[in-house]
Formats: structure tokens, sequence, C-alpha cells
């Protein structure tokens, strides 16, 4: 082993290698690292690899697979951690391409799970020389792993044991390390968890980018599903990418003209409306906010309620653009006119290990404004920026952490906790104070945090084995479905939502399937039917972001002036014309609308077999909690009394005079469950899925994805052969 001293640490390996240069957005070529035995080794990856998997989370998928056995945990050493861009990544002339995707088998699920995230690591993988990275081992001490682009290629891992522990200061640590200037600074990319992920099952990565303007490090999020848990428990502290220049043409693409086109195109209607449409530049996502709140659709009080009055003038978009600093650059890579990723800047922290410090927060978003605030009845901006921070420096999704303490507060106000159990907290719906402190608990690993970052499924079960509380509410309240906290929409009066959500593979995350407007607002898939062809074509077309490197927000955020009057408004004609352009612009490959689709369906199916794999993948994994279909409680029907009472009447015909509150809710109960079997039905035919929701083999040879391992899995599962949990 070398022990070189170099600054803080000793250096346990140094592999130098030659850069593979991209040519028409790819390398060709994965970097596999064992953080336990040190090894390294370049991987070409197969022609074939590349056409049935595309790159992206298709990488993520298949090498995952390959990596593991059906029973790993996400804790044993061969568990992976695979990030890839795909071939648009990195591209700078068009909005939103510096996505990456990352996938592992996830804490929370104990199935496999993928989470997008922007900053600048995903593109300067590339750079290195990398379609793709795979981190498997689990290592005995804290290291840190440094992708050296400079001067020819160069990997170190080094000891990680003395550096900072939370995001924040990792990421400046070594920006300063490495960078002395502006410029410099830009060429570092550093990837990162933190304290709570060490402690807890719903830890997130954030990934770094250095903002010029502001002389900040700005991060970015993998958010969903424990993969920063992985990260920590594996004992990496970092990954740290350096390369020697960002060149516009870094992906060497077949057809540059036609990709300056679409992104002048794309920037001229940023420009002209956006301030009208969405105002995604000085908002960010958080122009949803009141938004949400006008259609009854902003999740409050662990999603009981859709709407408070309280959200004007305290979470509502005007605060948030108040807060943010304006007239930056806040895209969180080059070339990105959208500019959403806003920030309140020189912020002072009042709570916690970094009390004092001035800090730039990023966000908050939409999601988070939803999940921290107003679910958990909390209307207060600076408690929403402080948890903010912290969710982000500790290194938890603020979207699980929102939706975990909405759960908790609901079971405190129920009777299912109290001080007692809570070690003394208590959590009760608006109480900021004790909300904050359980937080900085799970950072710590103390008391009741140690139950609370466990996530709600988790939490679910505990309950109930220790006889808290009846299981039927439990269940019916407690907002996950395989093992994920949903995101911060409610999806009680959407029935296409509702299997936007619950019939995900990874879990109920909107990224998959955002329906409500569509269905609620503009009834544009009225029938089961419609219902059914939205849920087979918007997943695999979101999907298809996640393969090959793209933001979703550049799609639908803003859409082009005429867009109301094309056929299909609602997949904005003109944004897909242009993704199509752009891929055969960078790949040179023969490329169309419905390519697109069946290159999403290959791999969306293969993510279901995967599921599958691991004992999930079936029907009753897409049940949902009641919660998300309709009114569990008195409170929640009679704030909505008047709309519950038509809905007996016009559409079961059934008269609600007389009757109890409670004989109500079982009715409506009834209906509302059949009808999302019905529509689970339709879905699943619609997507060549057979009734307990298995692709059916024939399907899997129609599209290509008849694999020898998915064959011998689908015919095992016919036989009656493997087990499911």
């Amino acid at each position: 082993m070398n022990t070189t001293t170099i600054e803080t640490g000793k250096i346990f390996k140094e592999f130098s290698y030659p850069i593979t240069p991209l040519e028409k957005g790819y390398t060709d070529k994965s970097l596999y690292i064992n953080v336990g035995s040190k090894d390294i080794v370049i991987k070409d990856i197969p022609t074939w690899i590349k056409e049935k998997f595309i790159g992206g989370k298709g990488y993520g998928l298949k090498f995952l697979w390959d990596a593991t056995k059906p029973d790993t945990k996400w804790n044993d050493p061969e568990n992976e951690i695979v990030i890839s861009g795909g071939p648009i990544c990195g591209i700078t002339q068009y909005s939103g391409t510096g996505k990456s995707l990352v996938v592992s088998i996830s804490p929370q699920t104990d199935s496999v799970m993928d989470s997008n995230v922007g900053g600048w690591f995903g593109p300067f993988l590339k750079i290195c020389g990398f379609d793709a990275l795979e981190l498997q081992g689990k290592s005995e001490e804290d290291i840190v792993i440094i992708l050296d682009g400079r001067n020819g290629g160069k990997i170190i891992i080094e000891d990680g044991s003395n550096y900072p522990k939370d995001s924040h200061e990792l990421a400046e640590y070594f920006y300063d390390r490495f960078g002395s200037n502006d410029s410099e600074k830009m060429k570092i990319a550093v990837v990162s968890s933190g304290s709570a992920a060490e402690h807890s099952l719903i830890g997130m990565l954030n990934f770094s980018f250095y903002d010029k303007k502001k002389k900040r490090v700005r991060l970015k999020q993998a958010g969903r599903g424990g993969i920063g848990t992985v990260f920590r428990n594996k004992k990496i502290k970092a990954l740290v990418a350096l390369v020697p220049k960002i060149d516009p043409d870094m992906n060497h693409v077949v057809d540059m003209k036609a990709i300056i086109e679409r992104g002048q195109r794309f920037n001229k209607e940023m420009r002209e409306l956006d301030d009208q449409q969405s105002e995604m530049r000085t908002k960010g996502t958080a122009h949803l906010v009141e938004i949400m709140n006008d259609y009854d659709l902003l999740p409050v009080h662990n999603f009981k309620f859709g709407s408070n009055p309280a959200v004007p003038g305290t979470i509502d978009s005007e605060t948030w653009k108040a807060r943010f600093e304006q007239g930056s650059f806040d895209g969180c890579w080059l070339g990105c006119n959208m500019s959403c990723s806003k920030g309140v800047n020189n912020y002072i922290l009042r709570t916690g290990p970094y009390k004092g410090q001035s800090v730039i927060v990023d966000g908050p978003e939409y999601e988070t404004a939803g999940g921290i605030a107003s679910n958990s009845g909390i209307f207060n901006p600076d408690y929403t920026i402080e948890v903010n921070f912290y969710c982000d420096t500790y290194g938890i999704c603020t979207i699980t952490w929102g939706t975990t303490v909405a759960f908790l507060m609901d079971c405190y106000e129920n009777g299912i906790l109290n001080e007692e159990r809570t070690g003394g907290l208590k959590l009760n719906f608006g109480n900021a104070d004790n909300a904050m402190e359980l937080l900085h608990m799970v950072a710590r690993g103390e008391g009741f945090g140690k139950l609370a970052g466990k996530g709600v499924r988790w939490l679910k079960n505990y309950f109930i084995e220790q006889g808290w509380g009846d299981p039927q509410f439990l269940q019916d309240i407690a907002m996950e479905n395989k093992g994920l906290e949903y995101s911060q929409y409610m999806s009680k009066e959407s029935l296409a939502q509702q299997g936007g959500y619950a019939m995900t593979n990874k879990g109920p995350q909107h990224d998959e399937a955002w329906l409500i407007f569509m269905d609620m607002v503009n009834n544009q898939i009225p029938t089961f039917e419609d219902k059914a062809e939205a849920l087979h074509y918007f997943p695999l077309f979101r999907t298809w972001f996640g393969l090959v490197g793209l933001c979703k927000l550049p799609w639908n955020d803003v859409e082009p002036a005429n867009n109301a009057e094309t056929d299909e408004p609602a997949k904005v004609p003109e944004h897909v014309d242009n993704y199509v352009t752009i891929y055969k612009a960078v790949t040179g490959r023969e490329f169309d609308k419905h390519r697109l689709i069946r290159d999403s369906e290959r791999v969306y199916n293969y993510q279901r077999m995967f599921n599958l794999r691991r004992g999930f993948g079936t029907r009753k994994w897409d049940d949902q909690p009641y919660r998300a279909a309709g009114p569990v409680t008195v409170e929640e029907y009679e704030s909505r009394a008047e709309r519950y009472d038509k809905q007996l009447k016009e559409i079961l015909g059934i008269d609600p005079e007389g009757k109890t509150t409670e004989e109500k809710i079982k009715i409506l109960r009834k209906h509302r469950e059949a009808e999302y079997d019905k529509l689970r039905d339709a879905v699943y035919l619609r997507r060549g899925w057979d009734n307990n929701g298995v692709p059916k083999l024939e399907f899997l040879k129609e599209i290509g994805m008849d694999l020898p391992e998915l064959v011998e899995l689908r015919e095992k599962y016919d036989k009656g052969e493997w087990p499911l949990k």
C-alpha cells in the first residue's frame, strides 16, 4: 500500500490511464472501483448494451443487475452505486443537459432505486473518459476518490478520515484545495453526503457546481431512496472530478449546427414567455406553491388537506422570489437558460452545529416548500430555509423528510405517539422548534432521531409491531408506496395521478408521471383507456430523459406560444421534435419520436423485471395508502363535504342525507378503491403486462428485451418457482 502523504491524507491507490475522448456523446468506457479492495478497472461497454440501454439509468440498471444477486442487501459489499449521464449529457447549447442518474439497491425499498441529479459531476465524468462509474465494495476507513483528468488521467483513492463530515464544508474544502481562483473552481465537481446519511436510511447525494458570480459552491441533490446512505455505508466521504477545460463540443457531436439552432429557439421562448407562463428564472419550481394551493393540490397536515389560507405571504412564490438572489445565472449546468436553481444567499443559520454561519441555501424548491412547510403545518419561511439547508448538508432528502415528519405529526395528533415515546418531543402540527430539533437528532444519531431517520414504511411497521395505534389506520395514513415516501402533490381527486404515483417502478416520485393537471384541471383524459394511455406514454417519455442526460423542466414548464393549438398539447410536440433532433445531432443515430418511446420501453420493462428479481414487481406492490385516494378521517371528509356528497349523488346515485360521515366515508372508499383497481387493469393491459403486473414474455420479445436473464426469470415466475415477497 502506498502511504505517500499528501496534504491531509495518505494515498491508498494511484492509477494512471489514457483518457478516451468522447465521440458522438460516448466514450464506450465505464470505470469500476472496488472501494474495499481498492481495485480499479476500466471496462469496455459493448455495442449491444449501448443499443439496448442507451446510457444514464439504462446503464445503471444493467450494471447493477450484473453486479448483484437477487438477495443482495443494500449494505452488502456487492451492492453498487452507478452514476451515468447519457449521450446528450454535457452539451452546452441547449437548456437542461447536465443531468446524470444514480442507481443502487435502496435501503428504503429493498429494490432498485434511481435518482436524477444536476450539478457538474455527470458531465465531468465524461470529460474524464467514462460513460459510467461503478462503485462496489465497502472500505474499512473513510476514503475520497479523485478523478483527475487535468494531465492525462489519474485516479487517486486517499484517506478521508480527517475531512469535514457534512456536504457544504466538504465541497468547499475540495474547491479551495484544488482551485485558487474562479476559473480553476469552474473545473471541479464534488459528490458527497453528510452526517445524517450515516444514521438513517434516507440519505441522499449532493452534486456540486460553482457559482462564480456568488463565489459560492452550490449543491444539487440525488434525493430519493437512500443512496446517500449506501454511499456513507461504503465509507466514501467524497468523489472529486477535476477537468482541464470544458470544451463547447466535449461530446464531439455529429451536427452542432442543428443543436445550436434548437437551443436558440428554446432560449427565445424562455426570454419571451417565461415571465407570463412559469417565472422559472425568478422563482424556480417554487412558482407552483400557490397554484397547487389554489387547486387544492398542496399537501397540508400529512396530505389530509390540499390548501391552507396561511400560504399567501409565508410560503408562496412571491415570498421566495423576494428571498432569492435575482439577476444571476442559476443553471445547474452550463448553457441552461431556464436558470431555475434559485437560492437564498448569505443566510445566517439560527440553529444546529453551524449556527451563526452565513451560507447559501439551494432552494427552497416547490417540493421542499410543500413537504417541509405546508405538509407539517409550519408556515414559516425561515424554518423552511433552515431545514432546507440542514437536509442538504446533512445529506437527507427534503421530500422524504417532509413526508416523514408529517406522518409523525399525524401520529402524534392521533395519540399513536406521545412525549414518552418521542423522548420529550412535542410533534404536533405546526411545532417548528421540535421538528427542527428532530432533524438535528437524526444527524447526531441519537434519541427518537434514530427512529425518524428510518422513513415512513419502517416507522409504520414499527408502530404496528409496538401496538401503537390501529394497524389499518396507520396503513391508510402512511404516505409511502414500495417503501418510498410520496412527493408533494395531492392525488385524491386525480385517479391518473394515483396511478402515476403507485404504479411507478421505484415508488411515488412525480418524475415518472405528473398527470394532475391533465386529469383534474383540464379533463384531457376522461376514460380509463385515456388514463391508461397517458400512464403508458408519459412514464416512458420521462424515462428517456434519464437515459440521455436531460432535465425534464425545459420540456413543458415553458411551452411554445402556439402549443395549445397542436394536436397533442400535453406532449409539447415542438419540444419533442427538439429532443429528437438533438439526439440525432449528437449520436448520428436514426431516430424519431416513436423510437424514443421504444428505447425507453425496453429500459422501463427491464426495471420492472429487476423489481421482480428482487421479489417485488407484482400487483400488490402497486397498492396505495388510502389517503392517496380519498378521505380517511371524518375531519377530511367534512372539510370537503359538499364535494364528496355531490359525488355520492351524481356518480353513485346514493343520497347522502341521513347517513353518518363514517357511513359516507365507507361508501366512497369502496368506490374509489374499485376505480383504482379498474385503472390498474387498464394500465397493465396497455403496458403489455399480465394481470399481476409482470411484463409478458411475448411483449419482452416484441420490444427486443428478451434477454436470457429476463426470459429465465419470467419462465420461473410462470412455473411458480420464483420467490415473491
